[in-house]
């Protein structure tokens, strides 16, 4: 991993230097404004500092690959046995309780501890709030723009690096990350748990590895010719029309871009007319169509607009005939069109549904991945879980239903903070 700091007058010009330089696979790490010092003060600007990493070569397009990696690691004693806890096998921590919920129905759950031991699981918790507040700090000071150093002389872990690897362990399956990314995680940064490398290297090191396998979050692409042609597929009741218009409304009022809707999903009434108003408030074109004939003439209709944002129909992934009518539509748009596909998740479905829609919507056609209905759940680990399931890149998130407002682009930082425990 390769990890260098970069500075410019803005953040975007800071972030343009790193990926200059590592290109598309530039991750950001961390985003800091540098205020000036001096008697002179206040007659100068501030600027921004980067911390960018190259995204690690290594990537899971599927649970099945993951396992077979945290098995070979296991096989090849890579793995430590206080990391690769076995799913049914009950975590035993001597100084903190084990969280309710964080572990599946097959664990056992531990006897209830003295109101003394509470105190102390209190003040662990606490601790490991306050190591995420002031972790970007820490990050700047402990990497200073180098990769880590590996140990001169491996030995033992001690209790204390023990204690906190479980506590950290029980946070993320507390946040339902999914056991297998858990141990290859924690795995990973097992040569970090030796003595002379505080818990605080460790948490770095887990911050880093977290912030990695989410990547680097995309907006719209709008390169290429016009009209920009963007479908929204998933589930019903996710969130798709509400999501299209927070967008749309983003584009065209921050970024003053044309844009017109089409919308395929002439299953729901109500889905048309909830689409129609949102058009009219933003004074744009609307069509509806119902074959990909029909949706090439509409696209042309449209050509001069920058955007044009496709409706698609929710169905449930068992349905196959209109799993085939959408894919018919979006492989049928004209070759000269330049066009992507978003899918819409809810993050507060089950990870096992989760796992049977992106299965479902794989054969569709590639996409990115938007997770709507954050403010409805504390739980976030099904957003790193289906990333590293389905590798396709992150994009939008939402948290309400206020347009355009509750929308914003992919905030890696807050959501790894919220993984490891801190506050949100």
């Amino acid at each position: 991993m390769t990890i260098n700091k970069f500075q410019g007058k803005t953040q975007e010009e800071a972030i343009a230097k790193a990926k200059e330089e590592f290109g598309e696979r530039a991750v950001i790490m961390n985003i800091r404004e540098v205020k000036p010092k001096g008697l002179f003060r206040a007659f100068k600007n501030s600027t921004f500092e980067v911390t960018a990493a190259m995204e690690e070569k290594e990537h899971f397009s599927n649970a099945m690959q993951a396992a077979q990696m945290t098995q070979s690691m296991a096989k090849e004693g890579k793995l430590h046995d206080m990391i690769n806890l076995a799913a049914d096998e009950p975590i035993t921590i001597p100084k903190l309780q084990e969280q309710e919920g964080n572990a599946q129905a097959t664990r056992q759950e531990p006897a209830r501890m003295p109101q003394s031991q509470n105190l102390v699981q209190e003040n662990e918790e606490k601790k490991l709030e306050e190591r995420l507040e002031v972790l970007s700090d820490r990050l700047e000071k402990s990497l200073g723009g180098k990769n880590p150093k590996e140990p001169e002389t491996p030995k033992g872990p001690s209790s204390e690096e023990l204690n906190f690897v479980r506590i950290l362990y029980s946070t993320l399956l507390k946040n339902e990350v999914s056991e297998q990314y858990v141990n290859q995680i924690l795995g990973e940064i097992e040569k970090f748990i030796r003595p002379g490398h505080s818990v605080d290297t460790i948490l770095s090191n887990v911050y880093q590895k977290l912030i990695l396998r989410f990547g680097q979050p995309k907006s719209l692409d709008l390169s290429g010719a016009k009209p920009h042609v963007v479908f929204f597929i998933g589930p019903t009741g996710v969130g798709k029309t509400t999501t299209i218009a927070k967008i749309a409304s983003k584009y065209k009022v921050d970024y003053e871009k044309k844009v017109a809707f089409i919308t395929a999903d002439t299953y729901r009434i109500a889905a048309t007319e909830q689409l129609q108003v949102y058009a009219n408030i933003l004074d744009a074109p609307m069509s509806i169509v119902y074959s990909k004939e029909e949706l090439n003439e509409a696209i042309e209709k449209y050509a001069e607009y920058d955007l044009v944002f496709v409706d698609t129909a929710g169905f449930s992934h068992k349905n196959e005939e209109q799993k085939e009518d959408i894919r018919n539509l979006i492989q049928g748009v004209s070759p000269e069109y330049t066009s992507e596909v978003y899918l819409v998740l809810s993050a507060t479905t089950k990870y096992r549904d989760l796992l049977d829609i992106v299965d479902t919507y794989r054969t569709i056609s590639e996409f990115k991945l938007i997770f709507t209905k954050l403010d409805e759940t504390s739980t976030y680990g099904n957003l790193l879980n289906i990333k590293l399931y389905s590798d396709a890149e992150l994009s939008y998130t939402t948290n309400g239903q206020n347009v355009p407002d509750d929308i914003e682009l992919f905030d890696t930082q807050k959501i790894v903070k919220q993984l490891l425990g801190g506050n949100s």
